[in-house]
């Protein structure tokens, strides 16, 4: 069985998937959320959004042109409806065509709510063609008391081209209760550059069959974040690089150098399989500090890619 024509769904959620609904049906009307986007760019003029397409949940309001990255145009993907229910399925189609700059976020946190049957689903597509360079950057994903969240992403990007994938996972709800306290979250991250698998990351946390804190998971941190850099450019060289020194390398100790000694910050950065890119991992005990966090270390993708920091007025 396919996760919505995505990734495939684990057994575990497909065990879910049978528990029948009170309301209206799991991926029935008003449940079956699509958004759908294309971006494009003629030469080294503004990137447009050329198709759109979405349905209930989501709404869009047009494109933002004040990213100071030339020819970078910005998306925000709205839901009125206030959170994520039991049976959801929301699905998120970006597709950047050759050379086109975009930013895809979202209004604000996506809140998980508490559940007595079946799951949630959280899928996004993301594609990259020849030299476009694509940000995924939405708000932190809230779980809440006895949830059941599937979140997977799935990104095909060309030989040239750089994708950007942020996530962070709260984990205490916004009821009164202790944190880890849903039933079951996972997020799987898998990656083709160029035909290619180079990324395959999973965050699988099941509270009633392991704690959570266990030191091998996120021990005593509650607040998991994670940027995703798909950027090939472990062999290309140029002046603002050290003697010897790949693009690839200056990126990793440029986001190293930003989240390194942060108090209450476990973080670390780890090389992609075939100098395609960074994953970036951090934890810690409030929401606020590792949000700040995985700020650093996109503005200091962005300042190596592009030579332009973050926005003041974007999250993260």
């Amino acid at each position: 069985m396919s996760a919505d024509d995505g990734l495939p769904l684990p057994p575990s959620f497909e065990a879910y998937a049978d528990e029948s609904l009170a309301q209206a049906p799991a991926g029935g009307p008003g449940k079956n959320g699509l958004l759908e986007a294309t971006f494009a760019r003629r030469d080294d003029g503004p990137t447009r959004l050329i198709r759109d397409h979405v349905t209930v949940p989501y709404h869009l309001t047009g494109t933002l042109d004040t990213d100071p990255v030339p020819g970078l145009t910005t998306l925000v993907a709205q839901e009125p409806t206030g959170g994520v229910a039991q049976g959801d399925r929301h699905r998120m189609r970006i597709d950047a065509r050759a050379g086109a700059r975009a930013h895809v976020t979202t209004q604000s946190a996506t809140k998980v709510h508490s559940m007595n049957a079946n799951y949630a689903h959280l899928d996004t597509a993301l594609r990259a063609a020849e030299g476009s360079y694509l940000e995924y950057v939405p708000g932190p994903t809230i779980i809440n008391e006895d949830a059941r969240c599937l979140q997977t992403i799935d990104i095909e990007l060309a030989a040239d081209a750089v994708v950007v994938v942020a996530d962070v996972l709260v984990p205490d709800g916004l009821s009164d209760h202790e944190p880890f306290g849903f039933d079951h979250y996972q997020s799987r991250v898998e990656a083709e550059h160029d035909g290619r698998l180079v990324c395959a990351d999973a965050v699988d946390l099941r509270p009633n069959e392991r704690d959570p804190r266990d030191p091998a998971s996120v021990g005593e941190y509650g607040v998991v974040g994670s940027l995703y850099v798909f950027a090939p450019i472990g062999d290309d060289h140029d002046d603002a690089t050290a003697p010897g020194e790949s693009d690839l390398e200056a990126l990793i100790d440029g986001i190293h150098d930003e989240i390194a000694d942060r108090d209450g910050i476990e973080a670390g950065v780890s090389r992609l399989p075939y100098d395609v890119g960074a994953v970036v991992r951090l934890l810690g005990h409030r929401e606020a500090d590792v949000t700040e966090t995985l700020r650093g270390a996109w503005d200091a993708t962005r300042r190596q890619l592009l030579g332009v920091g973050v926005p003041a007025d974007r999250r993260y």
